[in-house]
């Protein structure tokens, strides 16, 4: 146990003593640290000092150089100025030369101009006494010529005058005469050169409107439900569409009369539809009239605007928008309105432009000319007049409603689309075979047009050609020669436009054929 506590006692003086001797080893070792660190950090400064001081001369030396430099630089600049200032002061100094000796240039021509100022005020004043006695002299001969003519200044003046006037006026009615002549014919040949571009690049289709439209069934046995008991079925049809129904022998077919196309049309779909119905009779049929006439309505309507989409027609009011689906239903001696009036809106439009007018506007009159003629009220005006006024209540442009009113030269013609749309009315109406009259009446003014050509001396036949639109006129060659032909052909035109009424144009050919005719026997 003794020997236990004193070896344990041992072990702490033995770590006792170690502490304290490594305590005091780390002491000396730190001092000997920190000299250390003391001495680097003195040697460390020693060569920042060093340095420093190097870098300061270095410093010092650039700056010295620098400065000579710019000193240099600026002295060198300031000899630059200073030869400028020295230059410019020696161009001034020759410029003063220059300008005194100038200066002495314009006193000396001064002193010219005052002595030849003086001169001409005497010459001005030799010439003014010179012309003071020509005026005497002239003022004497002239009162000496007026005692022998008899005549003062202003009476001979006057005949003077009178007398460069006629001749003038004569010397100028010649050349406004020979003006006018080469206008007319370059004018003639233009015109026509247009008209027949435009005829021979318009596509046309003469749709030729009849009284009568047919409807056609698939048997016989349909008339009989069509008629009814005792004729009720048809009488009803009749009456509520205002047409003739005409059931005859003819096989599968039943024949509409009217002259109204809008109402053969009503009647022609109501049949239509009631024969795929079944149910015939009275009610029926007015019941089925009535919804056909508000379709044909609704159709008209579309027509219409179909009709501007085509020919790019736009910004029309929705009446004139039906007003031209009407068109559909209505013709002008035979000849369908709309077709007439669309084939009249290319015709102004392709003829507009080859004038270099506005083709849209040109068009837009051609397809409204003839809108009087399906105004639905009774009225007095002519169509033309009727045309502009509803062109006019629709806000029209006063270009186009000039046309409408003018194409049959009812007021007069305020601008270049109005004579456009009247010369492709014209057109439009005049082709052969585009309209067709009552067959009597037609074949009445074909024999007069011959008959008239007939009573002129010289004539041995007359030959109405192309539906009544060109005369063929066979003179006798012995007494009628080229000259007379010619006159002749004027007098029988003359006579037809005083006589005779027609659509269009004639055109008259007066043919002299000389025949020498001999046998070889």
């Amino acid at each position: 146990m003794g020997e236990s506590l004193y070896i344990i006692i041992a072990g702490i003086v033995g770590l006792g003593l170690g502490a304290v001797l490594a305590g005091l080893f780390i002491k000396n070792n730190n001092k000997k640290l920190e000299a250390e660190a003391k001495e680097k950090a003195k040697s460390i400064i020693r060569e920042a000092e060093i340095t420093a001081e190097a870098t300061k001369k270095d410093r010092i030396l650039e700056a010295k150089e620098k400065y000579l430099r710019l000193k240099s630089e600026f002295e060198e600049e300031m000899n630059k100025k200073k030869n400028i200032i020295l230059t410019n002061e020696n161009k001034i100094k020759q410029r003063e030369q220059v300008m005194s000796k100038e200066l002495e240039q314009i006193k000396r021509k001064e002193a010219e101009l005052d002595s030849k100022k003086e001169n001409l005020s005497a010459q001005m004043h030799a010439v003014q006494v010179k012309k003071e006695e020509l005026d005497r002299v002239t003022n004497q001969r002239i009162a000496d010529l007026e005692k022998i003519a008899g005549l003062t200044r202003e009476e001979a003046k006057e005949q003077l005058v009178e007398m460069l006037k006629d001749e003038a006026t004569t010397k100028a009615s010649s050349q406004i005469k020979d003006i006018l002549d080469n206008a007319k014919l370059t004018a003639t040949k233009q015109a026509k050169k247009i008209v027949l571009d435009t005829i021979q690049r318009t596509a046309t289709e003469h749709a030729i409107e009849n009284c009568v439209s047919v409807f056609n069934i698939e048997s016989d046995d349909v008339k009989g439900k069509i008629i009814g008991r005792e004729g009720r079925n048809i009488r009803a049809l009749e009456a509520a569409t205002g047409v003739e129904i005409v059931v005859d022998d003819t096989p599968e077919a039943i024949i509409i009369s009217g002259f109204d196309p809008v109402r053969r049309e009503v009647a022609r779909l109501s049949l239509h539809r009631l024969v795929q119905d079944g149910r015939i009779h009275p009610a029926r049929i007015e019941e089925v009239v009535a919804k056909t006439e508000k379709n044909i309505e609704e159709e008209i309507v579309e027509i219409g605007e179909r009709t501007c989409i085509e020919l790019g027609v736009h910004g029309l009011h929705p009446e004139l928008i039906r007003m031209i689906g009407r068109m559909r239903f209505r013709s002008s001696y035979g000849q369908n309105l709309l077709q007439h009036s669309k084939e009249v809106a290319k015709l102004c439009a392709t003829m507009a432009a080859e004038m270099g007018l506005n083709a849209k506007l040109a068009k837009r009159a051609g397809l409204l000319h003839d809108i009087g003629k399906v105004w639905p009220e009774e009225a007095e005006l002519p169509h033309a007049i009727l045309g502009m006024e509803l062109a006019k209540k629709y806000k029209e442009n006063p270009e186009v409603c000039n046309a409408i009113g003018a194409h049959h030269d009812e007021i007069e013609m305020t601008s270049m689309i109005s004579p456009i749309v009247q010369a492709s009315d014209a057109i439009s109406g005049s082709r052969p075979g585009a309209r067709r009259e009552i067959m009597d009446s037609y074949i009445k003014r074909l024999k007069e047009l011959e008959e008239l050509a007939l009573a002129f001396d010289g004539v041995n036949k007359c030959f109405a050609m192309q539906a009544g639109r060109e005369l063929r006129v066979l003179v006798d060659a012995e007494n009628v020669d080229d000259a007379t032909a010619s006159k002749l052909s004027f007098d029988i035109s003359q006579k037809i436009e005083k006589e005779m009424q027609y659509p269009g144009q004639i055109k008259i050919t007066v043919i002299r054929e000389m025949r020498a005719v001999n046998y070889a026997k």
